[in-house]
């Protein structure tokens, strides 16, 4: 049956799950107010209809799912529940389970109803490549909502927070892994020793010197949004009694390379590694 869906806010990854629902026969709002002109042009170039206020979207629409940064989901999810939505919500935002069922604990006794999603890949312009996983009693009708793909849909139980469990811990080994990366380069650039690490790698392993170097410079498209990622791992494996100290630095290392957002091709390698080397001193979040 079709509906009317809110996507909150649909940037790269989000204007691809929305093309998702769009194939599924839904129709897809955005809001436009507060948004960049980017963001505009991406929604237009997908046939997303502008609702114009978060009021309008909530009024028109029987379902919204968020993608947004994660340090923003539990404001947008307030900004929803303020607007009377009693409608279906979906956090599918990179978060600690802790956190999304909170979330969940505020909307539901308002009459909103409530699935944690978690996405795992990159935007999912193809099959088989990107995968939702979704938590609740709720979670299949969200999985119908993209029954025709090209994003691929996993209900993972009726808890709230499993989904959100896997997805912090697959990134806390893959996007770990790149922060790591990019501090032993930068390490070695400081101790003047990177030459020969990287001959090292090559006899270890061919390729993975230059895969590594990728992973550097690729991370720091992404590394402004990464950094709250890395800090929702952290408070994950608090919960779970285990120690959340490297995670935390992870998360200092994104902070570094955060000002390469939106830049216009990737840096070389070398500015990467100035920007892991400057000394920022504390972060907002706190990070030393």
């Amino acid at each position: 049956m079709q509906q009317n869906l809110g996507i909150l806010h649909p940037g790269e990854m989000g204007m691809s799950i929305a093309a998702s629902a769009q194939n599924s026969g839904h129709t897809v709002y955005w809001v436009s107010e507060g948004r960049s002109p980017q963001t505009a042009e991406r929604a237009t170039r997908l046939g997303l209809i502008d609702a114009h206020s978060l009021a309008n979207l909530c009024e028109v629409c029987s379902g919204i799912f968020s993608v947004c940064p994660p340090d923003a989901a539990e404001t947008v999810a307030q900004q929803v529940l303020s607007q009377g939505f009693t409608g279906l919500y979906v956090d599918m935002n990179a978060i600690s389970s802790q956190r999304v069922t909170r979330i969940g604990e505020t909307m539901v006794p308002h009459g909103a109803k409530f699935v944690d999603g978690a996405i795992i890949g990159g935007p999912a312009w193809k099959p088989n490549a990107t995968w939702l996983y979704l938590a609740g009693p709720e979670a299949q009708s969200v999985a119908d909502w993209f029954a025709a793909g090209p994003l691929e849909t996993s209900v993972i139980g009726d808890s709230i927070g499993r989904a959100s469990a896997l997805k912090m811990c697959y990134a806390a080994y893959s996007k770990g892994t790149t922060a790591l990366l990019c501090a032993v380069l930068a390490a070695s650039e400081a101790l003047d020793v990177r030459q020969a690490l990287e001959q090292q790698w090559s006899r270890d392993e061919s390729g993975f010197a230059q895969e590594a170097l990728q992973r550097v410079t690729r991370a720091t498209a992404k590394a402004w949004r990464f950094a709250g990622e890395m800090d929702e791992i952290a408070a994950t494996f608090r919960a779970a009694g285990l120690p959340d100290g490297f995670h935390a630095a992870a998360a200092e290392i994104y902070h570094r390379m955060a000002d390469f957002k939106d830049a216009p091709t990737l840096p070389a390698l070398e500015q990467a590694l100035a920007a892991l080397l400057q000394d920022t001193g504390e972060t907002e979040n706190g990070h030393q």
